[in-house]
């Protein structure tokens, strides 16, 4: 068993040396050293492997995860990473899984508008905003900001709204007397708090993070929150997955000074308009179905220059850089009054 481990450790320091020349390699010729896209193939390779072995997959994974943390810290400087705070939201829970494996420091923003200052301006090297929610609709601040913006989108997180009911170690369910969340949250979990705590008051509060933070100062107190802001409060959960609809989530945009490198599995956003005419949005569309191009998203938003001026959000699988693409952009460039490409990313899994 000493033999094993000693064996384990020695390739485990020629996979970090590996990877220490494969980071100056990719510093010398500028390309982006955080690549979420391949650390997922790795590890999904890997872990087809467990069966073989007698391993189970989550246990791999986990270990895999690690290796790839561990070799990644010798590549790259540490990079900041922008979110709309505060701390413990689905917003930080959402950032910390996409750059899971980065040398990283995660920096809270009270706006929206923040979080595109940082990245602009070189105070963060990402961004984190939440974009979209599949049953309240459209974060419009961000989609506005992206029309002014000269950031890319480089990624996207879909995370799914779980919320959980938090308590100080010491409450006992039975004596909780007061629910305390975001307005949002305490709807999300209407039917929990019915069947569950029908003796309880619920008090609405600005977050789920502040909830948590409020409950651990008082007795009898629950809060609706998410794991990691329990986590960092040092408080227990003690029902997990509490809302009404399992199958609420939230759709994140990572920001950057450059977009993505195609991956083969790809999205592309972007903003256009199109002449007030009968039929021209009909037109512009073409461009995409007669090149059987899948729009995942269209959306329209006021210009806020014009009364009933508007622009055109839309999202469609496939990478600028791949050749249909290009015709496609290139053709709907030729029907638009104004097109910008927003960037291409891989799809989030």
């Amino acid at each position: 068993m000493d033999q094993l481990d000693a064996s384990i450790v020695e390739l485990l320091g020629k996979r970090v040396e590996l990877s220490r020349k494969i980071g100056r390699t990719k510093q010398k010729a500028r390309m982006r050293v955080h690549d979420p896209q391949r650390e997922k193939e790795v590890i999904s390779r890997v872990v087809k492997l467990a069966s073989e072995h007698g391993l189970r997959e989550e246990d791999l994974r986990e270990t895999y995860d690690k290796i790839i943390s561990m070799s990644r810290n010798v590549q790259e400087k540490e990079e900041k990473v922008a979110f709309l705070g505060p701390r413990g939201t689905f917003c930080e829970q959402a950032s910390r899984s996409y750059f899971r494996n980065s040398a990283v420091s995660f920096i809270e923003h009270p706006t929206i508008a923040d979080v595109f200052r940082a990245v602009n301006v070189s105070e963060a090297d990402y961004g984190v905003t939440p974009v979209e929610n599949s049953t309240e609709g459209s974060v419009n601040m961000a989609l506005d900001l992206l029309l002014t913006s000269d950031l890319k989108v480089c990624g996207e997180i879909e995370e799914r709204i779980r919320h959980n009911l938090i308590t100080r170690p010491e409450t006992k369910w039975q004596n909780v007397r007061t629910v305390i969340s975001h307005p949002q949250a305490l709807a999300q979990c209407r039917k929990f708090l019915e069947q569950n705590l029908p003796q309880a008051k619920t008090k609405e509060v600005s977050s789920t993070s502040a909830a948590v933070n409020m409950a651990k100062r008082l007795g009898n107190v629950a809060a609706i929150g998410t794991e990691l802001a329990a986590k960092i409060c040092g408080m227990d959960v003690v029902a997990r997955g509490i809302e009404d609809n399992p199958k609420n989530f939230t759709r994140f945009f990572v920001l950057g000074r450059e977009d993505a490198e195609p991956t083969g599995d790809d999205k592309t956003s972007t903003i256009f308009s199109v002449r007030h005419v009968p039929g021209a949005l009909f037109d512009a569309l073409q461009a995409f179905a007669k090149r059987k191009l899948n729009l995942t998203k269209i959306e329209s938003r006021p210009t806020r220059r014009v009364p009933w001026e508007y622009v055109f959000y839309c999202d469609f699988e496939g990478h600028r850089n791949d050749e249909k693409c290009q015709a496609a952009l290139k053709d709907l460039e030729s029907k638009c009054i104004f097109l910008k490409v927003l960037g291409s990313y891989p799809k989030a899994r």
